[in-house]
């Protein structure tokens, strides 16, 4: 066989220790692993290198081996002082997944194969103890106006959960007539599927993991799970907006087999104000004055989410000139203080039409003969 330097594949030297074996082959293995690179050739035998290094180094008595002769072969198992025999069925080292239980979901993904490599906690070698099932996440969409979006609200719910279900008590089998052992996983509630060179195990697709094949609960159709609405009180927090997506843990749907229940999610749709418009955590409104306000100066009422305030408008306010009531507007959700209430003025032309008004607005313009258009240039 090829002698391959398994310390250089995996970027270690000889007397690294196990941990480090360890931590050198997770950081190799999120580069190359052929489902972060679809269609690369050489990072998928890249990956099968790296995956037989680790599968060498990472075994106490395979890497002794090795370093004793400069390579492993199973044909040194028998000679004094070698390791003990591989599997019987002749898969790689350390990726018979069979301990791992992906649950029910009929799938399996890179997530579920390496969650120990990628942060997931999940024993990777040697257990056998299957992970509880999370019950599936519902999505409830909650329309609410606009100053209940800024100041919060407690409300009552009805959504529509799945169950345990109360005749079966969530098997899925009728246990009035007789059940007989399950002929995919002889009984054990694993079946055993392949992934490209590897091997894992997941929950019995045809027996669900009981172990066991019988006639469908008439309850619940054979899925261990019914429906029923529940009334639940939520509190919706201060400074919530269009999109925001709200957990609230435990309100999902019920796992099969004692599993943890699902969330239920709130997505909040705010209610446009007739007024009022939102920028971030600062809420916008625009403000009508006249003429004489704006060049005279005015104190105007200005209405905000907390009531009326009045706003001092100076001489000479131009129309689009903006001024800033300052902790008038959103609760930052981050709890990160309040933001401003931005109010816009506008300037209203008034309609003359009897010739007394315009003489007087004429007599405005031969006392103040302003070019507004001067700072334009000349053609």
């Amino acid at each position: 066989m090829a002698k391959e330097d398994y310390y250089s594949i995996l970027g270690i030297s000889r007397n690294a220790k196990d941990s480090d074996v360890k931590k050198a082959y997770r950081r190799l293995a999120r580069k190359t692993h052929p489902d972060v690179n679809p269609g690369d050739k050489a990072a998928e035998e890249r990956f099968k290198k790296i995956q037989e290094a680790y599968d060498v180094l990472s075994d106490p008595k395979k890497r002794a081996i090795y370093d004793q002769y400069g390579f492993y072969s199973e044909n040194i198992k028998d000679q004094p002082g070698a390791g003990p025999r591989g599997p019987a069925d002749g898969t790689a080292w350390g990726f018979d997944f069979s301990g791992m239980d992906a649950g029910a979901r009929e799938q399996t993904s890179f997530r579920d194969i390496f969650s120990e490599i990628f942060g997931g906690g999940r024993p990777f070698r040697g257990s056998r103890e299957a992970q509880p099932e999370k019950g599936e996440d519902l999505d409830h969409h909650l329309n609410i106006s606009f100053d209940e979006s800024i100041r919060g609200l407690e409300t009552r719910l009805t959504v529509n959960r799945a169950e345990t279900c109360p005749i079966c008590g969530g098997s899925g089998r009728d246990g009035s007539r007789g059940q007989t052992t399950c002929l995919t996983c002889k009984g054990n509630g694993q079946e055993v599927r392949t992934h490209g060179i590897m091997r894992f195990s997941l929950t019995c697709r045809t027996c669900g993991g009981s172990g066991h094949v019988g006639s469908r609960c008439p309850n619940c159709g054979g899925s261990g799970k019914t429906s029923r609405q529940e009334t639940i009180t939520v509190r919706i927090p201060p400074g919530v907006d269009t999109g925001y997506r709200m957990r609230v843990p435990g309100k999902g749907s019920i796992a099969k087999s004692g599993g943890f229940s699902g969330d239920l999610y709130l997505i909040i749709t705010v209610r446009p104000h007739e007024s009022f418009r939102r920028e971030g955590n600062d809420i916008l409104i625009t403000i009508p004055i006249t003429v004489t306000e704006a060049a005279l100066g005015t104190k105007v009422e200005v209405p905000t989410i907390s009531g009326k305030t009045l706003l001092r408008v100076p001489p000479g306010t131009q129309s689009g000139q903006k001024f800033r009531l300052r902790g008038k507007g959103v609760p930052s959700l981050r709890r990160e203080g309040i933001g401003n209430q931005i109010v816009e003025v506008r300037v209203v032309v008034p309609r003359v039409t009897d010739e007394r008004s315009k003489e007087i607005l004429r007599e405005l313009a031969r006392l103040n003969p302003e070019d507004p258009r001067a700072s334009m240039g000349q053609r």
